[in-house]
């Protein structure tokens, strides 16, 4: 079995600090490799890969002012088809792109859908010839057909049990308006406990006019982005993760991550939170910033040793890997 694995190109893969769809395109890239699965990773060329890599692109275009998106993801799609005859399954993480070229690959597509920008890319999906995975129940759309749904898997080597937990209410993810992090600052004051945000500024001008002002180092404590190395550490380290979105979150690494590290989530009540969330076990859903700071005073009440075995049970990059597998199978055979 050859399989081509077409990656995105905003970041290195895996990411250094932010990116989830090169994150996961690698988990799944190492993952196939170590089963003696031929797989060729396009991404860009400072990519680190047990599998064979290709590329066009020397790094992601988020790293570099020089390299416009646009223009390289189209150069990096084609790259990657002009070669679809050499293997037997091209699997797309790079969004809507190929699919407007997939009828010119040689090879059959598989999609993974890891979350709609809007709805004026479906079109591109409606018309393409390729097979589809959604990430979560809740973001499939009605216009198209799945094989299946594959829920991310982590690398739990990466995100070590702890049995105890700080006093510390923890924000892990970008800082945009979508991702509710004044609500998470909110609900943290009106619960009496610190806050502390990880992620990168995703939305300049939101973060300067109202995440920055009630930074105080203090009782929210802003650390940056924090690359894979310190993630469990202090995901480990919280009572709870918050994660009042604003949006249909597609899936959510970092609540995963978090439950399995053993600590508990409270999570709004929208988009995958609750096919993600086993309610009682990993955490809480809530509907308002009453409701959450409620949850979070009954944080005590989940028992982390059964979180973390849950969510490991759950979500391991293991469990990925062998759900696309039997996929890629499906369509090859």
């Amino acid at each position: 079995m050859k399989i081509a694995m077409l990656g995105p190109i905003a970041w290195r893969t895996p990411p250094l600090h932010y990116g989830p769809w090169e994150l996961i395109t690698s988990l799944l890239t190492e993952g196939l490799t170590a089963r003696g699965v031929d797989v060729t990773l396009f991404a860009t060329l400072d990519s680190v890969t047990s599998a064979t890599l290709d590329g066009v692109v020397p790094t992601g275009y988020e790293d570099s002012a020089e390299i416009d998106g646009r223009v390289w993801e189209a150069i990096h799609v084609s790259h990657a088809l002009a070669r679809s005859g050499e293997f037997d399954l091209i699997h797309n993480h790079l969004d809507w792109l190929p699919l407007a070229f997939s009828a010119h690959s040689s090879a059959p597509m598989l999609t993974t859908i890891h979350g709609f920008s809007g709805q004026n890319i479906l079109p591109a999906y409606v018309r393409a010839r390729s097979h589809f995975v959604s990430i979560s129940d809740s973001d499939r759309s009605p216009d198209l057909e799945y094989l299946a749904t594959v829920h991310h898997g982590v690398d739990l080597s990466g995100l070590p049990f702890h049995p105890a937990g700080g006093d510390d209410l923890i924000l892990f993810g970008r800082i945009h308006p979508d991702k509710g992090t004044d609500i998470a600052i909110e609900i943290a004051r009106r619960a009496g406990r610190r806050l502390i945000m990880c992620g990168i500024v995703q939305d300049r001008e939101y973060f300067t006019e109202i995440v920055e002002p009630r930074i105080d180092g203090e009782q929210v404590v802003y650390l940056g982005s924090v690359g894979p190395e310190e993630r469990g550490t202090i995901l480990g380290s919280g009572a709870a993760l918050l994660h009042p979105i604003r949006f249909a979150e597609p899936f959510g690494l970092s609540v995963v991550e978090s439950m399995a590290c053993g600590t508990p989530v409270v999570a709004y009540r929208k988009g995958s939170m609750p096919e993600v969330v086993d309610e009682g076990v990993t955490g809480f859903l809530a509907g308002s910033v009453d409701e959450a700071v409620a949850c979070v005073g009954r944080i005590g009440e989940i028992d982390r040793a059964a979180c973390s075995a849950r969510a490991r049970e759950r979500f391991s990059a293991d469990r990925m890997v062998e759900e696309y597998l039997a996929i890629y199978r499906k369509i090859i055979g």
